[in-house]
């Protein structure tokens, strides 16, 4: 009989953790026609915008997002849409 300490309990919550967030984010990373979301670093390099200026769209309800396990995530089309209107 083996003992299972605290560390070991940790180390499968953190596994279990990791596990669950990569479901999630192939779910969300999925293309489709309807839905395209994407994590704020792929927006931020794809429209060259900063941090903050991401943060003030969601803040302000102009883009939809989601957020998933401490992540955000943002519907593409709505950004371009965004940014195609502003040009």
């Amino acid at each position: 009989m083996e003992m299972v300490s605290k560390q070991d309990l940790e180390i499968l919550r953190i596994s279990i953790t990791s596990d669950i967030e990569q479901l999630l984010e192939s779910k969300l990373c999925q293309s489709n026609d309807e839905f395209d979301w994407l994590r704020s670093k792929a927006i931020r390099k794809m429209m060259d915008i900063s941090p903050a200026t991401l943060q003030n769209l969601r803040i302000t309800g102009k883009i939809r997002y989601k957020k998933v396990m401490g992540s955000y995530y943002y519907n593409r089309k709505d950004i371009q849409k965004l940014f195609e209107d502003e040009n």
